[in-house]
């Protein structure tokens, strides 16, 4: 299982996709079947694309959430609404994708790569000189996009960020994890020992 290899090679969180148009897509009821056995330090993260507040709600109860990360266009009023600790992704084009970062007040900001069309693992790796700018904004920043075993202690020593989140560069083919990879990630990440936390 996916999630038992990133817990045991040392991950800090689990992310859940519960958009229906990601091959990484999965039900709030299989998501809870493996939340209930993951250990409580553990961070369960639930990955949303422009839902309601609803289901947002529903699925966070049914799973078992304690983070929800907004990786669509929601707007920052909409990213306050819930009790869990949130994280608004955003699509690094270039030095003005940063201008909106300082609307939301979540808890965290995530850095993606911006492919047109594309909302999120992509594979492909922004300007990380950006996500420096973006930390002297004042939040948290995690980074995501085009990060490899081979890339990441890089990535680290360059940005020290809050955290990671790794999709595609530990995979075998889509929503398809490869223990080695996420082992050798991880293992190449901590060994920094600059970054606060690991997202699968």
């Amino acid at each position: 299982m996916d999630a038992t290899a990133a817990i045991e090679a040392g991950a800090d969180a689990l992310g859940f996709m519960f958009y229906e148009q990601s091959s990484r897509f999965l039900t709030a009821e299989k998501a809870k079947a493996i939340i209930r056995e993951l250990p409580a330090h553990v961070t369960k993260v639930g990955v949303f694309v422009d839902e309601d507040v609803d289901t947002v709600n529903q699925t966070a109860e049914t799973a078992g959430l304690d983070t929800l990360q907004f990786h669509g266009s929601e707007p920052p009023d909409f990213c306050s609404k819930f009790q869990q600790n949130t994280i608004k992704a955003f699509r690094v084009k270039n030095n003005k994708s940063l201008g909106q970062l300082h609307d939301y007040n979540t808890n965290a900001w995530l850095l993606d790569s911006y492919v047109k069309g594309i909302l999120g693992g992509t594979g492909e790796k922004f300007n990380w000189n950006l996500a420096v700018e973006a930390k002297r904004l004042g939040k948290p920043i995690i980074l995501a996009g085009g990060l490899t075993p081979d890339n990441v202690r890089d990535a680290i020593n360059q940005v020290e960020p809050f955290g990671l989140d790794v999709s595609s560069g530990v995979e075998s083919s889509p929503g398809i994890k490869e223990a080695s990879k996420i082992t050798k990630l991880i293992k190449n990440a901590k060994g920094s020992s600059i970054v606060k936390g690991l997202w699968s």
